[in-house]
């Protein structure tokens, strides 16, 4: 299996754009390799079209399952296992930030609420500090409700919601 240029560039964007996320550049090029390819593909040739060490692919290919973008098949006769990547980009985006979410803000919401519980009572209370935080905790509170709430909408509605762009503004009176 011989990567094109366009592929090849494709992998290599998706490993840049995901290490300024704080996403391992070589778990993101294996994401990308699966993602483009037909048929599922096991460890030994993801090693070999991306040069990287087989402990690196392994890691990375468990971290990926974590995440739920990827998953495991077999074929008959062959005891290895071989890795495809979830393909609907709507499935994935929202695989995606429900990850972010659990990894990232609900961690972040629940040091603001200890830091703003630990504050209360005490003269800090009030302060500018304390102020930074409600707003940022607020923020953050206000997506995530937002973020349920279409969680519980079909995906077709979500894709609704979403591209509704300007139109919304207009029934919302911005």
């Amino acid at each position: 299996m011989a990567l094109t240029p366009a592929q090849r560039q494709f992998i290599l964007h998706w490993g840049e754009m995901s290490s300024r996320w704080g996403i391992n550049r070589s778990m993101a090029q294996i994401h990308a390799l699966l993602y483009l390819s037909e048929e599922p593909v096991n460890a030994e040739q993801i090693g070999e079209q991306l040069s990287l060490a087989r402990s690196n692919v392994s890691t990375s290919l468990r971290e990926l399952q974590a995440w739920g973008v990827v998953r495991v098949t077999h074929r008959l006769g062959d005891r290895r296992d071989y890795f495809r990547s979830v393909t609907d980009v709507w499935q994935l985006f929202l695989t995606i930030l429900d990850q972010r979410k659990k990894r990232e803000i609900d961690p972040t919401l629940e040091m603001l609420r200890g830091c703003l519980a630990e504050q209360q009572g005490t003269d800090e209370g009030g302060s500018h500090t304390a102020e930074r935080m409600r707003d940022l905790l607020e923020m953050l509170e206000t997506l995530v409700a937002g973020y349920e709430q279409m969680q519980r909408l079909s995906p077709s509605t979500q894709r609704k919601v979403l591209s509704m762009g300007s139109k919304l503004e207009k029934i919302v009176g911005g």
